[in-house]
């Protein structure tokens, strides 16, 4: 999945949930990924689908990535955009605090 970033194309409150999701989908991809996710965040992996029910969540997950600059390059690289985007759509989400990604 990729969402178109560049270009005159502001981003919706969906564009960024959807960038959440693929965000998610980035993590759950390889273990060590979500393995650190799920540890810093202290959800745990049976918890994932009613934590998705949470508004908050999907801030979350954009939250964890914009805290680690390595996951969030490596994620923007793979969905072809910029970094910046992911913040972006971060502050389209509700609580657009980016404090701690234990909000989740």
């Amino acid at each position: 999945m990729q969402l178109q970033t560049r270009g005159t194309k502001r981003l919706t409150r969906s564009d960024a949930e959807t960038l959440a999701v693929a965000a998610l989908s980035f993590l759950a991809a390889e273990p060590e990924r979500i393995g650190r996710f799920l540890a810093e965040t202290g959800i745990g992996p049976e918890d994932i689908r009613a934590a998705a029910n949470n508004p908050g969540f999907l801030a979350g997950i954009l939250d964890y990535l914009i805290g680690n600059e390595a996951e969030l390059v490596a994620f923007a690289a793979e969905q072809q955009m910029d970094p910046t985007a992911v913040v972006t759509a971060r502050d389209l989400l509700p609580g657009a605090s980016r404090a701690t990604p234990d909000r989740i």
